[in-house]
């Protein structure tokens, strides 16, 4: 008997009117579609379909307990799949089409695949205008989390989707760079009165208090762990990671010391001061946080390609945006006790 074929890797498409319509049809009829968010690329399938959500699962071989985030296309399709509340609308109202996921009471349309048998669902409007087209296209609601094999590193281009996932599915619509660059914020309005933040993003917490009126509770202090379903996606400990070992550390050396370990990457916020080394990488070179989110996890495949042995950086200092780079941070390495008391204690300045 001869040997299988491989299969052909996934094909990447230009968002034209023929190839969306194409596409759309793909999803109507269970099938898997890479998609281009305004956060990260995803892997998009009928939210309404437990077999075509499955297929998500299967092939990032994501644990049934890691629920997925749906996507809409207006505001009126959220009490097609949740309950929402006035705060879900306030908040809605403010910041959708944008990266902000809503953690609510979901609606029985929606299969338990979706939720991980929670009777919650993560729900978001995303604004890419690729996708947003693509959702309205298709007439339903999209399930997809982030388009890499589980517990990597977010997909930020189409091309990264094709390097994590191009043998095990067919279709990748190419929006550009994602424009954030982290996954969305996901606050959980389940109780209006009390909302609490499960993953910071680009919205920030005093953003969402802004518009809420009452205060928001942060992440919660301890790892989640494996077991059991989540309450939504990117909860665990580790997340995000990098195959290459990540050491997190209070501070990092001067060049000096990094130059006598070549073996050995560091990542910084800015570039640093003094002739770099082949070790040197940093997110942007004058230390904007909206440009090293947005270059954050491409710089961390691009280190992951180099073969070093291991990646040293250290946690940022301050709130809002660096809050959400850290926790990316977090869940790609561990940190050591005193770089991670000085950023607890940063993140609640």
């Amino acid at each position: 008997m001869p040997p299988a074929r491989p299969k052909p890797p996934a094909q990447i498409h230009r968002g034209t009117p023929r190839t969306l319509a194409r596409l759309a049809r793909i999803l109507r009829e269970g099938g898997l579609v890479a998609v281009p968010t305004e956060t990260v690329y995803g892997l998009a399938a009928d939210a309404f379909s437990a077999r075509a959500c499955r297929g998500i699962f299967k092939a990032k071989r994501r644990p049934a307990s890691d629920p997925l985030i749906v996507h809409i296309g207006s505001v009126d399709d959220l009490a097609l799949v949740a309950e929402p509340n006035p705060a879900a609308y306030r908040l809605a109202e403010k910041f959708w089409p944008g990266p902000l996921t809503l953690v609510l009471g979901k609606k029985p349309r929606i299969p338990d695949v979706v939720s991980a048998g929670r009777p919650s669902v993560a729900v978001r409007m995303p604004a890419h205008p690729l996708f947003r087209r693509l959702i309205l296209l298709a007439g339903r609601p999209l399930a997809a989390p982030s388009a890499n094999p589980f517990g990597y590193v977010s997909p930020t281009t189409a091309a990264h989707v094709r390097d994590g996932l191009g043998d095990r599915i067919a279709h990748i619509l190419d929006g550009g760079p994602s424009r954030i660059g982290l996954e969305s914020t996901i606050v959980d309005l389940r109780n209006p009165r009390a909302p609490r933040l499960l993953r910071p993003g680009a919205i920030t917490r005093a953003q969402l208090e802004r518009v809420l009126g009452v205060p928001v509770a942060g992440p919660a202090g301890r790892p989640v762990s494996r077991r059991g379903p989540q309450l939504a996606p990117g909860l665990l400990a580790r997340h995000y990671s990098p195959r290459t070992p990540v050491a997190i550390l209070d501070r990092l050396p001067g060049a000096a010391a990094r130059r006598a370990a070549p073996a050995e990457a560091w990542l910084f916020l800015a570039r640093p001061r003094g002739r770099a080394g082949p070790g040197d990488f940093w997110l942007d070179a004058r230390g904007n946080l909206p440009a090293a989110a947005r270059r954050l996890f491409a710089t961390l495949r691009r280190i992951d390609a180099k073969g070093f042995k291991r990646i040293n950086l250290s946690l940022l200092r301050g709130g809002g945006l660096a809050e959400a780079i850290n926790d990316r941070l977090r869940r790609a390495g561990r940190p050591s006790p005193a770089a991670a008391a000085r950023s607890a204690r940063a993140s609640r300045s």
